[in-house]
């Protein structure tokens, strides 16, 4: 199974600052040295193009990213400096899901280890997000390699807003997030399926809301491709989740996601989505047992 990185495109932040970057040069070693892993397996995506990135943001919202001419409301809304490592970071980034989802039709699954910047909108950025990985990977999936429709399976513990609300319209892209009733974003969108939690949800009524959500999902449409989102931030231990997941649930989780899209013979990529652990540890180690389940699923 192939594995797409842009960890090493280091993205400067100021000192304390909460964006927990280090998390993915961490999560690349661990499974460097897993043993499940070839070198060859670890890939460097080819950044996103205008021209990928187009079919879902806004053109001067593009412009002013790349050209740093962003506002002082719109950097503060995005959470980070303007720089262009940020720039080159985010291109990587979505590029790396484009080929996660190129490769998973080929061999089943594929991973970017980042991604999942779901609260960025066609025209700004929020939480962290600069350009919306899965919008413009499924897009681009349509446009440049014939698929018809996609489903955006989205178990971050936060809504994907921006997610939402690019694909509001388009009926070839099934939009499902699963995430906490209370939590940011306070402004949420509509996707095609939300399944909101209460704060503290457990594993046993996460994973029974997930299977019910997941019927509902493959029963009201038929995807070719599958993009997951498999955030490590519904644990229990997580700065920013509210939810009580334990590792154990976390990996049932991606288990029950993986296997039913295996069961509906849909190839699946994977992005690694949110994570804020109070140790850093745990959250490398939920987003590793995502990897190395998806790798059990590759043909």
């Amino acid at each position: 199974m192939k594995l797409h990185y842009a960890d090493t495109f280091v993205l400067p932040l100021p000192e304390g600052h909460r964006f927990p970057m280090e998390k993915y040069a961490r999560l690349r070693t661990r499974l460097a040295a897993s043993g499940r892993f070839a070198a060859e397996d670890f890939r460097i995506p080819d950044a996103a193009s205008d021209e990928q990135i187009l079919r879902a943001h806004d053109a001067g919202y593009l412009e002013r990213v790349c050209h740093g001419t962003l506002s002082r409301q719109e950097t503060r809304q995005i959470g980070f400096p303007w720089s262009e490592a940020m720039v080159e970071r985010s291109r990587r980034s979505a590029g790396a899901t484009i080929a996660a989802c190129a490769q998973a039709l080929r061999d089943g699954v594929s991973v970017n280890l980042a991604g999942g910047t779901h609260h960025a909108h066609r025209d700004f950025g929020a939480g962290f997000c600069v350009f919306n990985d899965a919008a413009i990977a499924a897009r681009h999936c349509q446009a440049a390699l014939g698929l018809g429709q996609i489903a955006i399976v989205d178990c971050d513990v936060h809504q994907g807003d921006g997610t939402a609300s690019i694909l509001a319209d388009d009926p070839s892209v099934f939009t499902f997030s699963m995430h906490g009733a209370h939590n940011y974003p306070f402004d949420k969108q509509r996707s095609d399926l939300d399944v909101e939690l209460d704060d503290g949800t457990g594993d046993d009524a996460y994973l029974a809301a997930l299977t019910w959500a997941l019927d509902q999902v493959f029963e009201r449409c038929v995807p070719e491709l599958v993009i997951y989102l498999a955030g490590a931030d519904p644990y229990e231990g997580d700065r920013l989740g509210r939810l009580s997941l334990t590792i154990g649930g976390l990996r049932a989780r991606d288990r029950t996601v993986l296997g039913r899209c295996a069961d509906e013979g849909i190839p699946v990529a994977v992005a690694m989505a949110g994570g804020y652990g109070r140790d850093i540890g745990h959250t490398v180690e939920i987003h590793a047992n995502t990897v190395l389940a998806a790798a059990e699923f590759a043909r």
